[in-house]
């Protein structure tokens, strides 16, 4: 049975992105990348030429996921602010295959990459953040209020990245609910 292209091209985005997170960029060289795809140099190469090719799949696969991620903020019952700051505290491979639980890794990993000095990768970082933080604003009418709900959600992702847990965040959710609907014209 032979894979389809787009499936060799995922597995190879996922392994060095799974390579980034792990043990840093420069460690996730091209043989690295190949051996833990469980593809050859060759295959490697077929899909993606250099390094920085790989860098920017990742970074078009973290675009992808952050546009996702966007539309089910968008379409959240309870609101993109409520949304962000939910999800952001929820342990990230909790729900397996989840846009979030896809999100974490390619996440991480363009972190990663934006700590090393890639600017590509900040200018994807802060293109996607932005997008989230507009959206709350639709949401909240005041970009004050919804830089500070972005800054509640980025704490708890913190917290929930490094396995502390957020046992508070039924309290956290009413405050931003309160400031949420004291933010909306009566």
């Amino acid at each position: 049975m032979t894979r389809a292209p787009s499936a060799t091209r995922d597995r190879l985005v996922d392994a060095f992105a799974a390579l980034v997170v792990s043990t840093g960029a420069r460690s996730a060289t091209l043989e690295a990348v190949a051996a833990r795809a469980g593809v050859s140099k060759g295959g490697l190469l077929y899909h993606f030429a250099s390094k920085d090719a790989l860098v920017d799949g990742l970074l078009g696969r973290f675009a992808q996921l952050a546009a996702q991620d966007a539309d089910l903020m968008r379409a959240a019952p309870e609101g993109p602010a409520e949304y962000y700051v939910r999800t952001s505290a929820t342990e990230p491979l909790a729900v397996t295959g989840s846009v979030p639980d896809q999100l974490y890794t390619v996440l991480i990993a363009t972190l990663r990459l934006a700590q090393e000095d890639d600017p590509r990768a900040t200018a994807a970082y802060v293109a996607a953040n932005d997008g989230w933080r507009r959206l709350i604003e639709e949401q909240v009418g005041d970009p004050g209020l919804a830089r500070i709900v972005q800054l509640v959600g980025d704490g708890l992702w913190n917290s929930a990245s490094m396995g502390i847990p957020v046992d508070d965040l039924d309290d956290i959710l009413a405050q931003v609910r309160a400031m949420v609907a004291s933010a909306r014209p009566a």
